[in-house]
């Protein structure tokens, strides 16, 4: 699967739910991606079908700029990527990010640990994740997972891997698969209990799966927040030394982070220096636990986003569950 577009074609062939677009590359040729473009309806996005990390996307909102905007994209995701080719899709106003954690053996057995919702992004990076996923329609969540666990048995997948999806009026819109352990794998392990590195290497390994479905039990809510090296109002980078870390306690509260008092953070790498994890038997739970564990953590001599996360989880939208994609930037954007 080794790119966007192959990624896409075989989740169709899954019975996957996917973005209606251009259904493979978008051709160069211009009558006929005019015509793509008029059947999916605008606003659409073009994507670069080796892109990542939000880079290499332009949304159009209007036919007479679909053409440039291609040609735009198409250059940047060749000097970016090493691979000019584009796609475009539906672009949906008013979405939800929802993933599915599967875990896969390669040997005809799949399952999958839920969902988690990860809608809380900055320039398409996410900042706080949960899971479970809040307000979704159950019955639709429970096609979708069902279908996550058939695709990695069809496509033979083995490891660990997560289906990154659009949600928006009870539907999912397949957006691309993961291939590798994400950031934000922990909620999906404080709510099932199952250490997913773990079984990713024993997969890896060659063995069978440890788990059936029937094993997997989803218990309380948990939510992450990502640790920043950088400033929570400009989001400028914050390399330096760390004079003092001191890491918060208590029930249902994990930290995972590499930081001691005296490590230097340097300028190097991401800005990622720890998460903060909590679990609560209700979302009301983790988010007061959360609540805590972002007053009681210290890290001095840098600027985080500690602040920025102290914000979010006291504000009264997120709160209530169910925020969309765009609600972390407009929030942001009518701050300043």
């Amino acid at each position: 699967m080794g790119d966007k577009v192959s990624a896409k074609d075989a989740m169709i062939a899954a019975g996957v739910p996917t973005v209606p677009g251009s259904d493979g590359p978008l051709p160069e040729d211009e009558e006929t991606a005019l015509r793509i473009g008029r059947e999916v309806g605008y606003p659409v996005i073009i994507k670069a079908a080796g892109g990542g990390g939000g880079r290499g996307m332009r949304v159009v909102h209007k036919e007479e700029d679909l053409i440039e905007a291609a040609r735009q994209t198409r250059s940047e995701a060749g000097a970016w990527f090493g691979n000019p080719m584009v796609y475009l899709e539906k672009y949906l106003t008013n979405p939800r990010h929802v993933e599915v954690q599967v875990l896969s053996d390669g040997q005809g057995h799949a399952i999958h640990l839920g969902d988690r919702d990860c809608s809380l992004q900055r320039r398409h990076q996410k900042v706080l994740e949960e899971a479970p996923a809040p307000g979704l329609a159950e019955n639709a969540r429970q096609e979708v997972l069902a279908r996550c666990v058939k695709a990695c048995i069809d496509i033979g997948y083995r490891g660990a891997g997560t289906f990154e999806f659009l949600y928006e009026n009870a539907r999912f819109y397949f957006i691309e698969m993961n291939t590798r352990v994400q950031v934000e794998h922990l909620v999906s392990e404080m709510v099932t209990g199952i250490d997913i590195v773990k079984e990713m290497l024993s997969i890896a390994a060659g063995n069978p799966l440890s788990f059936t479905q029937d094993d997997v039990k989803m218990h309380g809510h948990s939510l992450e927040c990502r640790i920043n090296a950088e400033d929570p109002r400009t989001f400028i980078p914050s390399p330096g030394l760390v004079k003092h870390f001191h890491a918060p306690g208590g029930n249902g509260v994990r930290v995972d982070s590499h930081l001691y008092s005296g490590y230097k953070v340097p300028s190097n790498y991401d800005s990622l220096i720890g998460k903060l994890i909590t679990w609560g038997a209700t979302r009301d739970e983790a988010m007061a636990r959360m609540c805590n564990a972002l007053d009681e953590i210290v890290v001095d001599g840098i600027k985080t986003n500690i602040p920025l996360h102290r914000d979010l989880v006291r504000d009264e939208g997120f709160c209530e569950g169910g925020v969309n994609i765009h609600y972390l930037e407009q929030k942001l954007a009518d701050q300043h």
